[in-house]
């Protein structure tokens, strides 16, 4: 059997890290294309692996959001965040153009290497440690999440969509 060879994780990322001495753990993993997916291959809990939301607006602005892996981006906050009355997510081909050494969908959460703002939901504070994908749908960085919070210099803001985890017979 013929041994495939997978790109390596996104070497801005890595160049980024170590500029601004950040110690890390670099994973190599099975392939996954969803947040969730990815936890799951890192062994790590999802609420701690951090997935990156790249939105646009109407005027031309973009900007990097951070979720929990079992969180979703609620688009009016995003909206409110940015102070704008329209806001999409990016399309697979405008993250192909903001991040081409990156496979679409594992964009490190740092907005530095691709110039934009970088917002995390509330909750990303939880936790001592985060890890997001590398670049790649086969690697992923764990580092110091106040490390990571000051050198990406993240703005926190309440970006998760609400929702209630009770019983729906229950909800009003």
């Amino acid at each position: 059997m013929e041994k495939v060879a997978y790109a390596g994780p996104h070497q801005g990322l890595i160049g980024w890290l170590a500029s601004h001495k950040i110690e890390y753990e670099l994973h190599e993993h099975a392939l996954s294309f969803t947040a969730r997916e990815t936890a799951h291959a890192e062994g790590v809990d999802p609420a701690t692996f951090a997935k990156v939301v790249c939105v646009t607006t109407h005027d031309g602005r973009r900007a990097m959001f951070v979720l929990e892996a079992t969180d979703h981006l609620d688009l009016r906050k995003a909206r409110h965040v940015l102070g704008v009355d329209d806001v999409r997510l990016m399309t697979e081909e405008d993250l192909g153009h903001l991040a081409p050494g990156c496979d679409v969908g594992a964009i490190p959460a740092v907005g530095d290497l691709f110039g934009l703002p970088l917002y995390a939901d509330h909750a990303i504070r939880d936790d001592p440690e985060i890890s997001f994908n590398a670049g790649t749908h086969h690697h992923a960085v764990r580092v110091d999440r106040p490390a990571w919070e000051a050198a990406a210099a993240v703005v926190y803001a309440d970006l998760a969509e609400d929702w209630d985890r009770g019983p729906a017979w229950i909800r009003s």
